[in-house]
């Protein structure tokens, strides 16, 4: 069973390094210059301050299976628009991919965001084994957003 893990503000800095390593190590981030904004100042204060905002909050949980971290994932619920679920990051941590755990995973935050006013899902994704993946589980294309990068959508 896949439970979910909020992180709260005050425990974000232990995250930063788990999540530039999953940036770097996936090929989310492939420059020095990438790199250097997700690992500043800048970049995380700025998550931070999402993280306080209300009512559309940015939420980073990770997904706990027997009691040990297996992924991680940060989304924001747009409660003051449609209720669209806009995932920035999702990820399984390598040594737990395959087995369909990340299809677990993202069961399990559905239901989880659900209950908290999700009504549909959007994400966007450039990865040819990312797509297939959010594909395989009910995205479809949806059009670009404001950089060009194509758009997914569940609902």
């Amino acid at each position: 069973m896949i439970k979910i893990q909020e992180i709260p503000v005050e425990h974000i800095n232990d995250f930063w390094e788990i999540h530039i390593r999953y940036l770097i190590d996936d090929k989310i981030i492939v420059d020095k210059e990438d790199i250097d904004y997700f690992s500043g100042n800048e970049y995380r204060n700025t998550l931070k301050t999402l993280m306080n905002r209300e009512p559309d909050k940015l939420h980073m949980i990770y997904f706990i299976r027997d009691g040990l971290k297996i992924g991680a994932s940060s989304y924001c619920i747009y409660k003051s628009e449609d209720g669209k679920y806009f995932i920035l990051d999702y990820w399984i941590f390598p040594k737990f991919r395959g087995n369909q755990t990340g299809h677990q995973c993202f069961e399990t935050l559905e239901k989880y965001t659900k209950k908290d006013g999700a009504k549909h899902f959007e994400l966007n994704c450039t990865k040819e084994n990312s797509i297939r993946f959010w594909k395989a589980i009910g995205f479809i294309e949806n059009g670009v957003d404001e950089y060009e990068m194509p758009l997914f959508r569940k609902d």
